[in-house]
Parts: C-alpha cells; sequence; structure tokens
C-alpha cells in the first residue's frame, strides 16, 4: 500500500468551507455548524453519545464494600488485575483519540473524538473511584502498576499501542487506518473476556455496583466501535486506492492474533478458577467478537464458524435498559441512556 500522507487540521482556515470537503486531508474552516456537516451520521451519533453521559459518583458502592472481602481469593485476584488492564487501556485511549482527532478534516467528528476522549477519563476515573472503595491506597497504587509487571499482560497491551506508536510516529493514511484497527481491537475484544467476568459476579449477585458501572462503560465503548468503524470506512470510500488486499489480510491478521492474545489473558485470569464461568464458553465468545469486528470493518472473519454468541446469559446485562432504571438496582434515572435500540449486536 502506497503511504500517503496525512495533514493535520488548522486551528482555522479562512478560506475552506465550514462544511469540510473530506474527512482527512480536506478543507475545513474548522468552525461547527451541526447544521452544515458532511456526514449525515455525525449528528445523531453525537446525540447517541451526550445520551451516554454519567459519571462514577452516582454508583453506590456500599453494597460492594461489604462483599468485596466476602470474594473467594481467585475472584479478588481477577478483580483487581481486570481492572488494571482496563485502567492502562482507557488511558492510552484518551491520549489516542486526541491524536487522530488532529488529522481529522472535519469538525464534526474532531467534535466526537473529544466527547470519546472525555468518557475514556470518566472510564478511567470509575476505576479508581471502585479501588478507593474496596482497597487500601497501597493496594490501589499496586493495581496501576500491574501493566510493568504481568508478562501476559505487557504482551497483549504492546500488541495495540505499538500499532499507535506507529500512526503519532510516522502519520499516513495507511498507518491510520492501521491504527484504527487496533483501536477497534482494543475497544471491541480486548475488554471483553473482563467484562464477562464482571457480569458474571453479577448474575452472582456479587459486586452490582462495580457490575453496573462496568454496564456504563461497556455501552460507551459500544459507540467507540461504532464511530471508529464509520470513519474507517469514510477514509476508504474517499481514498479508495487504500482500500486494498494488504489491508483487509492485515485487518484478518490482526484480529486473529488479538483474539489469541485475549484468549491467553482469559485463560491466566479466569481459566477453570472461576466458579460458573466456562473458559471453553469464554474463548468462543471472544472467537465470535473477533468475528464480528473484522466484519464490521468490511474483511473477512479470521474465525470459521462462530457466528453466535455463546454466552447468551450476558445479553441480560447488555440489554439492560438504563434509561428506565439502572442496572440491577431499578433505581429511577434523571436522563436518557442508550437502550437496546443501540445495542450490541447491531453494531
Amino acid at each position: 500500500m502506497e503511504q500517503s500522507n496525512v495533514m493535520k487540521r488548522q486551528i482555522m482556515n479562512k478560506k475552506g468551507p465550514n462544511r469540510s470537503t473530506g474527512i482527512i486531508n480536506g478543507e475545513c474552516s474548522n468552525i461547527l455548524n451541526w447544521d452544515d456537516v458532511r456526514f449525515p451520521w455525525a449528528y445523531p451519533k453525537y446525540k447517541k453519545m451526550l445520551a451516554n453521559f454519567w459519571t462514577p459518583f452516582e454508583i453506590n458502592m456500599s453494597q460492594d464494600m461489604k462483599q468485596f472481602p466476602e470474594l473467594s481469593k481467585e475472584e479478588r485476584d481477577a478483580f483487581l488485575k481486570i481492572i488494571g488492564l482496563l485502567a492502562l487501556l482507557d488511558s492510552i485511549q484518551t491520549d489516542y483519540a486526541g491524536k487522530v482527532s488532529e488529522y481529522i478534516t472535519d469538525s464534526s467528528l474532531s467534535a466526537l473524538m473529544i466527547i470519546l476522549a472525555q468518557q475514556e477519563v470518566i472510564h478511567n476515573h470509575s476505576y479508581s473511584y471502585v479501588l478507593s472503595s474496596l482497597v487500601p491506597k497501597g493496594m490501589q497504587d499496586q493495581v496501576f502498576e500491574f501493566w510493568r509487571t504481568e508478562p501476559i499482560l505487557i504482551k497483549r497491551n504492546d500488541f495495540v499501542t505499538n500499532g499507535y506508536k506507529h500512526f503519532a510516529e510516522t502519520p499516513s493514511i495507511e498507518n491510520l487506518l492501521k491504527s484504527i484497527v487496533y483501536d477497534v481491537v482494543l475497544e471491541g475484544l480486548f475488554f471483553y473476556s473482563g467484562f464477562a467476568f464482571f457480569y458474571h459476579l453479577a448474575r452472582n449477585q456479587k459486586m452490582v455496583g462495580t457490575s453496573t458501572m462496568i454496564n456504563y462503560i461497556n455501552r460507551d465503548e459500544q459507540l467507540h466501535v461504532d464511530l471508529f468503524v464509520k470513519i474507517f470506512k469514510e477514509i476508504l470510500t474517499e481514498n479508495p486506492d487504500q482500500d486494498t488486499q494488504s489491508l483487509r489480510n492485515f485487518v484478518f491478521e490482526t484480529f486473529k492474533t488479538a483474539a489469541d492474545l485475549e484468549i491467553e489473558w482469559a485463560r491466566y485470569i479466569i481459566g477453570n478458577r472461576i466458579e460458573g464461568i466456562s473458559i471453553k464458553e469464554v474463548e468462543d465468545y471472544i472467537k465470535f467478537y473477533a468475528n464480528v469486528r473484522a466484519n464490521q470493518l468490511g474483511c473477512e472473519r479470521p474465525f470459521e464458524g462462530y457466528r453466535t454468541n455463546p454466552l447468551r446469559w450476558i445479553k441480560a446485562y447488555e440489554e439492560t435498559d438504563l434509561g428506565k432504571s439502572d442496572f440491577f438496582e431499578q433505581k429511577s434515572r434523571q436522563y436518557v441512556k442508550v437502550n437496546s435500540d443501540n445495542g450490541f449486536d447491531e453494531l
């Protein structure tokens, strides 16, 4: 694939139109008028992201504080290590969204990137909020250092961060497209065995406060994946020379490797040590979502079969109508959240 340059968006371009002429390398005044934008899907996406707004302070952690010491040692270890993983990934994601925004020559999509980055900051805050409720400060500090010391974490995290760094250090259309593939891996696959663990606790009425927060994060990430998929496809539409078999092969191989890394992590963190959750089903779940994400990007699925979600019980958690009540707690809310019409499987 030819390495084509990608230029940064100007802070203000007096000669450019308000409606951008291209998603990248286009002309745009950088003045945002939602009634005059290039992509008709941008404003509905903006409204959905606003409707998802939440803060960690909404979550009552009192019951979790009582239950955490009562978890098995294996459950506590998995809980803390998964939180440590999520904290790293969402920290990286905040920075990556900002870097992508610099090269998007469309003010509406740049605005969506800023909202996305703000939501990632909230996600990271939520992990601190959970940990400060459950463990002493020293343990919280250790959890935020797991990414430095756990070999499996180092390997899987380097897989994504190296892809991001390649774009940041050598910005080109090809490297931007590849970095978006890594983004979909991070937000659409690397969280998912962790989500399954927390939802498993919740279905056994354990750590429901934490699982409520994970549910909010899960729904944000669904919107983020969909946004990056749309950007990926729009870039290819406007730059058809970049839509090559080489890129499709890259997507295929990247998701195959990513699934293998996520399965390795799931075996390590869940394995056969967590009562009531089958590691085989979790592995199948990971392969299912690797297929879903590759297909969303318009590429061949990396795993033959795996067309249905093997963890059917998870649907009850993913489709909770947060516009009407809190996850499990059935507490009335004052603002809209994403409902099942924006759900997981349609993305």
